[in-house]
């Protein structure tokens, strides 16, 4: 679960306690990526599943484009 919290333009939201899990309204007009209801998969072996809203509108295809480059290009791949 670590793991998704430290990723870039990810926030992990997921307080179940708390009721704290991602809302499409929160993604509104926003680049980051929510994440919760992470859960483990009893169904098969390492799997999780998990709940994952984002602004598809600016979220899309050029955003990730754009992303994905500047990670090539920050780790020497380019």
């Amino acid at each position: 679960m670590q793991l998704s919290s430290e990723a870039p333009g990810v926030v992990l939201q997921d307080d179940p306690s708390g009721q704290v899990y991602p809302m499409p309204l929160w993604a509104h007009e926003r680049d980051e990526v929510f994440v919760g209801r992470l859960r483990r998969d009893e169904t098969q072996p390492n799997t999780l599943n998990m709940w994952i809203v984002s602004d598809n509108l600016r979220k899309g295809a050029a955003t990730n484009a754009v992303q994905i480059a500047e990670y090539c290009v920050s780790q020497g791949l380019v």
